[in-house]
């Protein structure tokens, strides 16, 4: 009887070998060795195999291994594959047992790392043979038959399940794909058709998961989902196909799998911060969570406000963000009452110093204000606002800039025109500062175009806000006159010390010059559209346009190789133009 449980193997002389005496790779497991049980009919053949082979040896000088140890790295059962015929030549009524005989050579392992070249017949016979099954497998039909089971997924799991090498980033920064190389898996010749053949497998019309349920069970998943922390791009890219097919293929597994993606999840938001495999996981649950059916259970929305919203606050979001954005908009989009709670979750996390994560933060906001109900709009729209009012004054132009982009989205433009009464006063004296003390000139040109469009919406409201902020400069402008009035005492009162004329020739930068609020600026519709005129001509004809040098760290190395690199322009027969470069 076969049995799905997986044993562990032994060790053997330094070099690890399965219960059926087959060598393992210590680059492709690292010490994680996975094997599945095997019927007793091919135990005792592996061990006659084996025996045969210890007989066949010659024997040798004491070099310091252990008796019976061999030093091929591959199993005799491999070299027998040569002489098994193809699929397609043998008999129908053998490609069965044939079919089992070629999943079990390709249970043998090799070593792609440490030492590439090595057994490259062998790695051959195994990369031809895993072909030929992923191809025998999607051609014929009836080939999955309930002999084939135990088989396939043993051969899976001897295959697949491994301990990872160390990351090369255990710091867990934000990977750079145009800097950072991923570390690729050197055995992926073998890996990738052993996926394609589970994948395969899965697929086939023939694949009946009741009878496969005894060997793809939770610990299989549990170990799956382990390889998500691969380095590999293309190993993680058929890991989340592989997960897909067996959540929509195995009923009984879908809770296990959901709880299990969500303990990654924890462990990685409140412990390591640092998984390799956090994008793919998220974008098989949006395909999981289009599918829930309505009303949504407690548990998803348990989810989705303990699991799925705190991810925004780990520091590598960039990694994952458009996953994790689309997550959140389908669960707005099955259930709106769930809008309120996720945009108040959004502000709680909204960074304070990290400009490019706040244009992300704002990048999402947009999309779930694309599918927001007008009535779970007027629950959020004030505190949204007074954000969005902290982001027009930001000093970094992308964030103001990505902020002002909401004013062109025109469902939004919507929503704040029926409630312009409470949105107005919050926004304007934020647009109306930075319109004339924000260093960007885009950013004044989006801002005439946000003041123009409030102003085409209610005149008569513009013209309340323009008076109410007057009222306030003024009374700002009276507090400064009344500092101001305050430091003259003191100074007067300083002046009569005798330490007064020393000190303060002493110190010459001290200065009593308190600056006063600048005078308002008439706003009209004809001001804003000729400011916007203005700002659209005068844009980069200050100065000519030209390279700004980097700043880069004075290391020694660094300042030689500049001060060694010397510019071609001599040889040039045209001088380069400094306005076109």
């Amino acid at each position: 009887m076969v049995h799905s449980t997986f044993a562990q193997g032994h060790v053997m002389g330094g070099r690890d070998s399965s219960p059926l005496g087959i060598p393992k790779s210590p680059s492709f497991h690292s010490g994680l060795d996975l094997v599945a049980s095997a019927s007793v009919d091919s135990l005792v053949a592996a061990q006659t195999a084996a025996k045969h082979l210890d007989n066949d040896t010659p024997a040798r000088p004491d070099d310091g291994k252990m008796p019976g140890q061999r030093r091929n790295t591959t199993f005799r059962g491999m070299q027998d594959a040569e002489l098994l015929p193809q699929l397609e030549d043998a008999a129908p009524a053998d490609r069965e047992e044939l079919f089992i005989q070629k999943l079990r050579q390709c249970c043998v392992l090799f070593d792609f790392a440490s030492d590439p070249l090595s057994d490259l017949k062998w790695k051959e016979v195994k990369r031809a043979a895993l072909h030929e099954m992923v191809e025998y497998v999607t051609q014929q039909k009836g080939v999955i038959t309930e002999a084939i089971y135990p088989e396939a997924v043993n051969m899976f799991a001897v295959n697949l399940f491994r301990t990872l090498p160390p990351s090369s980033n255990p710091n867990g920064a934000e990977f750079d794909p145009e800097e950072d190389e991923p570390t690729l898996e050197a055995a992926w010749p073998h890996l990738q058709l052993v996926y394609e053949l589970f994948l395969r497998v899965l697929e086939a019309p023939d694949f009946q998961p009741n009878i496969a349920k005894r060997y793809i069970d939770q610990k299989f998943v549990l170990q799956l989902l382990d390889l998500f922390d691969s380095e590999d791009p293309r190993e993680r890219d058929l890991l989340k196909t592989t997960l897909h097919r067996i959540y929509g293929k195995f009923l009984g597994l879908r809770a296990f799998i959901r709880k299990q993606i969500n303990n990654v999840f924890y462990r990685f938001i409140y412990e390591t911060e640092h998984h390799n495999g956090i994008a793919e996981l998220l974008e098989i649950l949006g395909s999981i969570i289009n599918g829930f059916a309505l009303p949504l259970k407690e548990e998803h929305k348990v989810f989705l406000l303990r699991v799925l919203m705190p991810l925004h606050k780990v520091k590598s979001l960039s990694v994952y963000h458009p996953q994790l954005a689309y997550c959140v908009v389908q669960f707005l989009e099955k259930d709106p009452s769930l809008t309120q709670p996720v945009i108040r979750s959004l502000l709680k996390y909204w960074p304070k110093t990290h400009s490019p994560k706040e244009v992300m933060f704002l990048n999402e906001l947009e999309e779930i204000l694309d599918v927001i109900e007008p009535g779970e709009f007027q629950k959020v729209m004030v505190p949204l606002f007074k954000q969005l009012a902290k982001c027009v004054s930001s000093p970094h132009f992308q964030v103001a800039e990505r902020a002002l982009y909401y004013w062109n989205n025109e469902y939004v433009m919507s929503l704040v025109s029926e409630n312009a009464t409470e949105i107005l006063p919050l926004m304007f004296p934020s647009l109306y500062k930075n319109s004339k003390s924000h260093w960007n000139k885009t950013i004044h040109g989006l801002i005439y175009n946000a003041l123009k469009l409030f102003m085409e919406m209610n005149q008569k409201l513009f013209d309340e806000c323009t008076q109410l902020y007057r009222e306030e400069r003024r009374k700002e402008r009276e507090r400064e006159n009344q500092r101001m009035e305050l430091w003259i005492r003191v100074e007067s009162l300083a002046a009569q010390k005798p330490e007064y004329e020393l000190i303060k020739a002493q110190n010459p930068e001290i200065k009593s010059i308190i600056t006063s609020p600048d005078p308002d600026d008439e706003v009209t519709l004809d001001n804003i559209e000729q400011q916007a005129q203005e700002t659209k001509k005068t844009r980069n004809t200050n100065k000519p346009l030209v390279r700004r040098k980097s700043e880069l760290p004075q290391d020694q190395y660094t300042v030689k190789a500049l001060n060694d690199h010397k510019r071609a322009d001599e040889y040039l027969t045209t001088p380069p133009d400094v306005n076109k470069c």
